[in-house]
């Protein structure tokens, strides 16, 4: 790597903690004013620096850059190889669902070890109000999206347990944003229970969740209450390799 671009990088990661006056960034890199000087001035010219009160800070190509970087990563992609260590650890199926526009899609899935295939498929849409995985990213919705998307619409019963009262389903809602995660206790198939988790991308969004899902002569929802800890790592791991930096 040429000196000029190695300084360049420095000085890009210097700025990105905190702005800094020229004299900072001279003696973060270790070279006489001057030269930090020109480095800026270059750096200025292409939009990656801006000079502000508080001296130089990162500029706004730099910003731009960053957050199409964000936004191309694959969610799936990210997530894949987290999916399969859960999976193996588990022995359950592992479900991998994102929104498209105002629907949930199964974009992949970690068959079970020696058990009945799910009804489930890559590709195939989720209920919201009737699925752990639905559940949780309504859960996490800005509340003009939640009332878009469970406010005047039809809640269809698939099941004795189906959640189809608006009211009731917010309180339910509510308790899952409380303890961080979600559950479908044969709401959607009968029989089927499962336990899922936001993943969140840079900005904190939840458009995605991931769910570890089981038939209940296999594993009763107490059984899998026993897996959330590591499915709650996964999830985590994975929403910090899509940017995530909160708690």
């Amino acid at each position: 790597m040429s000196e000029g671009v190695d300084r360049a990088m420095r000085v890009l990661e210097f700025l990105a903690r905190e702005p800094a006056q020229l004299g900072g960034v001279a003696a973060h890199l270790g070279v006489h004013k001057s030269t930090a000087l020109r480095l800026l001035q270059t750096l200025e010219a292409g939009g990656f620096v801006r000079r502000t009160d508080g001296g130089w800070t990162v500029g706004l190509r730099l910003i731009d850059l960053a957050q199409q970087a964000l936004d191309s990563l694959d969610v799936r992609a990210v997530a894949r190889g987290h999916l399969a260590a859960l999976g193996r650890d588990c022995g359950h199926t592992i479900h991998l669902a994102q929104m498209v526009d105002d629907d949930l899609v199964y974009v992949d899935k970690i068959e079970a070890r020696g058990q009945v295939r799910m009804y489930s498929r890559i590709g195939r849409t989720a209920p919201l109000h009737a699925s752990g995985v639905g559940k949780v990213v309504l859960a996490y919705s800005p509340p003009s999206r939640l009332a878009h998307l469970v406010e005047g619409v039809t809640l269809p019963a698939y099941t004795r347990a189906t959640i189809c009262d608006p009211a009731a389903l917010r309180v339910e809602l509510t308790a899952i944003v409380e303890r961080g995660w979600a559950a479908d206790d044969g709401e959607f198939e009968p029989l089927i229970t499962c336990v899922a988790a936001p993943v969140r991308q840079a900005d904190g969004a939840v458009t995605a969740a991931v769910s570890v899902t089981a038939p209940t002569v296999v594993a009763t929802l107490a059984d899998l209450r026993a897996v959330l800890p590591r499915l709650l790592d996964t999830t985590r791991q994975i929403s910090r390799d899509l940017g995530w930096s909160g708690p």
